[in-house]
């Protein structure tokens, strides 16, 4: 039993069950499992056909997949500010641009805008998404800390809430993601952990699972649970199985739960939301029944029969050409061919109904589909942006979720980031220095950092928003084509800020540019013509700098 507020395997395996029987209770299992057979495209499973056609047109994927790219298909770029007016505000800004570089990293190591679609996509299909995001101590990153920051996505079914009827996850008394795991891997991991009660790490039998696939001979559940310390205020952690404990409670240092949790569509009292694919399911089935018996009426009775007089015509002979004979009367009453039936039209209206009815109500409109051809770019914004708005509330939702993982990965950094050396911009006081060591002011400097005064700091943290469908790169290149073509900017800045794929060689065209502008400004201030060491002139800011320098060693009082 759980003692001074430390959970013993017991205990957290009483919470487990507690979370399935909540999940049961909601019919989570089975929604879940019968969504992703629809999204597949299973959608006649366990229906006894008995040799008839079972039809899958399968349009609930394509106004799933299309919702989750409109919402995800923004630049999203996460930045940290500080809060609030301080005296050392300059200090303030310098380690915020450390953060935010930081996040740029993080974003492209976890390759967290792959990471949203699949996010997302559990969303729509399962009602839920969550992320768990977790310190690697393992991982060389090229510091003399090791470890990384790692988020990786966890299905909706695995993760359970102490209460039950609050989704707010920083809200929570304790938080259980559940796994499965194969017994000599785990058995290793726990003798290395330094558990010394090997034998009780058993396959799970019975645990009050709705899966019976998942009970097999080679593996156990495991359970990590967290829960915020009373005493310490910080989340501490616990992994545990049914008899045993893996790795016995650990201060992780966070100050926040390493969960973000998204519901697609809320609902009251429960911290499970309800999946967009749920209220189509129906609607699914009325196409699927509906093109069956279309097929079942044509495949018996679309094609003409023929009737014949069996009294005169013993066999009828469906050879081409073939003479069939007639004993005596008129030929004409020997045989008939009957026309096949016809289908109703309103069979195809009402597939073509429900089909674009059910698109048109999720923003997937035959425009947005690209079904449509708009004649300009205006047009092709108004549509995009008219399709996004019944998604928005969603599109909100997902970005306070992203703006969560931020916070946790400030967490993480002040936590386990240690003192790590970062790129800084150069000081003021520095210019003399740095002139002496052949810097340019432009160029940063390597400084020890230590990620740990991030607890200290309020830093607030925010999505930078920007479009990424293809008007908005032809938009953008346009007013570049204007700006530059008015003067108002140098060509490497417009090359600098071409979309990719516009021009080849694009970097190597900058860099010729640069070395074009630099010569002659290097040969008229430091190089003569023959070799020798040319006069460096007097000029304001940076000239006189570099005169005082190289003439006296440094600035004169």
């Amino acid at each position: 039993m759980m003692s001074k507020g430390i959970p013993d395997c017991e205990s957290v395996w009483k919470e487990y069950l507690k979370g399935l029987g909540d999940n049961a209770r909601q019919g989570l299992n089975d929604t879940v499992q019968t969504n992703e057979d629809f999204f597949v495209g299973n959608q006649w499973k366990g229906v006894e056909a008995g040799g008839l056609p079972t039809p899958v047109f399968n349009f609930l994927k394509r106004v799933v997949l299309f919702t989750v790219a409109g919402i995800t298909s923004n630049n999203l770029k996460m930045q940290a500010s500080a809060m609030g007016s301080s005296a050392g505000g300059g200090d303030l800004d310098v380690i915020a641009d450390v953060v935010n570089r930081d996040f740029g990293a993080l974003f492209e190591s976890n390759k967290i805008v792959n990471l949203l679609r699949e996010f997302l996509r559990n969303a729509a299909v399962d009602g839920d998404a969550c992320t768990y995001t977790y310190w690697d101590p393992e991982i060389d990153t090229g510091h003399p800390v090791k470890g990384a920051i790692i988020t990786e996505i966890i299905e909706n079914t695995r993760v359970f809430f102490g209460d039950a009827s609050d989704r707010r996850v920083q809200r929570q008394p304790y938080i259980i993601i559940s796994r499965r795991e194969l017994l000599d891997v785990l058995r290793d991991r726990a003798s290395e952990l330094g558990c010394a009660d090997l034998d009780s790490i058993t396959a799970d039998t019975d645990d009050g699972r709705t899966e019976p696939s998942n009970m097999t001979d080679d593996k156990a559940t495991v359970l990590l649970r967290f829960w915020r310390s009373k005493t310490t205020k910080t989340v501490w952690a616990v992994e545990t199985t049914r008899g045993a404990v893996i790795r016995k409670p650990w201060d992780t240092g966070l100050a926040l739960y390493p969960v973000t949790w998204l519901c697609w569509d809320n609902i009251h009292d429960s911290y499970h939301g309800q999946a967009m694919i749920t209220g189509l399911i129906p609607n699914q089935i009325f196409i699927n029944k509906l093109f069956a018996m279309s097929m079942i009426s044509l495949m018996t009775t679309a094609y003409p029969k023929i009737i014949y007089d069996k009294t005169r015509i013993a066999k009828w002979d469906n050879r081409v050409g073939a003479a069939i004979p007639v004993q005596g009367g008129d030929v004409n009453s020997v045989a008939k061919i009957i026309d096949p039936a016809q289908i109703s039209p309103q069979i195809a209206q009402f597939i073509n109904l429900a089909v674009d009815y059910t698109q048109t109500f999720l923003g997937a409109t035959s425009a947005a589909l690209g079904e449509a051809r708009p004649e300009n770019t205006s047009a092709i914004i108004a549509l995009q942006r008219a399709s996004a708005t019944p998604s928005e509330l969603t599109k909100q939702n997902l970005y306070e979720s992203l703006e969560d993982l931020g916070r946790i990965y400030i967490d993480f950094m002040a936590s386990c980031y240690g003192t790590r050396k970062v790129l800084l911009e150069q000081p003021d006081s520095f210019a003399v220095v740095a002139a002496a060591g052949g810097l340019r002011p432009e160029d940063k400097i390597p400084v020890e950092f230590d990620y740990g005064q991030l607890k200290a700091l309020s830093l607030s943290v925010k999505l930078d928003i920007g479009a990424s469908a293809y008007w908005s790169e032809i938009a953008s290149l346009q007013t570049l084509d204007n700006l530059l073509t008015q003067g108002k900017i140098s060509l490497i800045d417009y090359l600098e800020r071409v979309p990719n794929g516009y021009i080849s060689k694009q970097q190597e065209l900058i860099d010729k540019l640069r070395d074009d502008q630099a010569a002659p400004q290097n040969a008229g201030e430091g190089i003569a013509a023959d070799g020798m060491a040319a006069p460096i002139p007097i000029a304001p800011g940076l000239q006189t700098l570099k005169h005082a320098v190289l003439n006296t060693g440094g600035m004169k009082p």
